[in-house]
């Protein structure tokens, strides 16, 4: 992939919105806008923006997850299956 490619002007933006969202859709492939020659947004589509974001929790858990075990804060698995098994036949 060539990200080279995947860089337009704002000019181009306000110019070409409706071929600029079909080239997202159509390659899932963001693009980055640029004003200025400066890099100020990204545009992408929206499964490709829902993966990113559910990817990103799933890091954030797991980064959780590490520190969790660092700090030895965790129960054993049969610990954590009894307390299900207790709460069951309570409810």
């Amino acid at each position: 992939m060539n990200i080279s490619n995947d860089i337009r002007p704002v000019t181009y933006l306000k110019s070409r919105t409706a071929e600029l969202l079909k080239q997202i859709n159509d390659t899932h492939r963001p693009v980055i806008i640029t004003q200025n020659g400066e890099p100020r947004a990204v545009i992408q589509d929206p499964q490709n923006f829902e993966d990113m974001r559910n990817a990103l929790g799933i890091l954030k858990l797991i980064s959780m997850g590490e520190e969790d075990l660092k700090n030895e804060n965790f129960l054993e698995q049969e610990v954590v299956f009894k307390n299900i098994e207790e709460q069951l036949k309570e409810g």
